[in-house]
């Protein structure tokens, strides 16, 4: 059987695991999730990520926005706003507040976050091991100009994406407790017995970056013996879905699809796949000394996005050759 592992951000990587699941519907699939942009509201502690991910393989994801709960409502939220009670910006459902409650329980009962996450997806039964890249808490913030005082102050990122909608600069991306932060149970061992490791195309500063900055993960990867192949998230120059260039100009890396396989670099990653309309692009990252193939990367249904995965794994065995 052959065992795949996936650094997983939000909608992208779960819409991407989605595909690979039925590319591979035999394989093993272990997802090391971001959470990164966990975040702690109204008393509950939030993993937008790993939720993303369960929801989206357990059937229970709002297709059409590819985050929370289908069939949603949101009397809770309505009442807390009654009330005076933010940050109105950010909509948690309903539903989805029973899973942070279950999850903030859990944790408050003296479970850390792996242990909740994979008695959370016994309900959803996602079919891949859902890892959090760590049981510590890492939040990762944005520097940004202060409107208030003229200076800069930091923000999380989940107020810089949802609540400001990557609108003002961001000056540097911030994992604040990564550095002190150790790999979840699991994710070392993952990485070591893996066959293929995939990088989805998920935004490669703010989710996959952010495991990366997890101490072990990054050495990890780079010491697998299975070959490692990306998928770009720029397509023609741009990102898919979100604002991935807003966060990959903080930390100095155009929005191209070579210059974000330049980023992840040859220690990191043996393969690249980039869309056909960045096709140009094949040379420059093949003289970075990561193999490259144009593949169609739009992830416009399932068969298009497994076709895609077919496409990853493909390269993996190319370079494994």
């Amino acid at each position: 059987m052959q065992r795949i592992v996936v650094l997983a951000g939000g909608i992208g990587g779960a819409r991407f695991l989605r595909g690979l699941k039925s590319a591979v519907p035999d394989a093993e699939i272990t997802v090391i999730g971001n959470t990164g942009d966990d975040i702690h509201l109204f008393g509950l502690k939030v993993c937008p990520d790993l939720d993303t991910v369960m929801y989206t393989l357990g059937g229970g994801i709002h297709e059409e926005q590819g985050w929370g709960r289908s069939d949603e409502s949101f009397a809770v939220k309505e009442e807390l706003a009654a009330y005076g009670v933010g940050p109105e910006w950010f909509g948690l459902g309903d539903r989805d507040f029973a899973t942070h409650i279950v999850r903030t329980q859990m944790i408050g009962a003296g479970y850390p976050l792996s242990a909740v996450t994979e008695a959370l997806c016994d309900r959803w039964q996602p079919g891949v091991r859902l890892l959090p890249m760590t049981d510590d808490r890492v939040e990762t913030h944005v520097l940004v100009d202060d409107a208030d005082g003229g200076g800069r102050k930091a923000v999380h990122f989940q107020e810089y994406w949802v609540r400001l909608r990557a609108s003002v600069p961001a000056h540097a991306i911030i994992p604040v407790g990564a550095e002190e932060a150790k790999p979840a149970p699991g994710v070392l061992e993952a990485l070591a017995a893996a066959d293929v490791v995939l990088f989805p195309p998920s935004n490669p500063v703010v989710s996959v970056g952010t495991i990366l900055a997890v101490p072990g993960v990054r050495e990890a990867v780079a010491a697998s013996k299975a070959p490692v192949v990306g998928l770009s998230p720029i397509v023609g120059d741009a990102p898919v879905r979100g604002m991935a260039d807003k966060v990959l100009a903080a930390v100095g890396v155009e929005s191209t699809a070579a210059a974000v396989a330049r980023h992840y670099g040859p220690d990191l990653i043996d393969g690249w796949l980039v869309d056909t309309v960045d096709a140009g692009a094949v040379p420059d990252v093949e003289a970075a000394g990561i193999r490259c193939r144009a593949v169609p990367l739009m992830m416009t249904d399932v068969d298009a996005t497994a076709r895609m995965a077919a496409e990853a794994l493909a390269l993996a065995e190319e370079v494994r050759a």
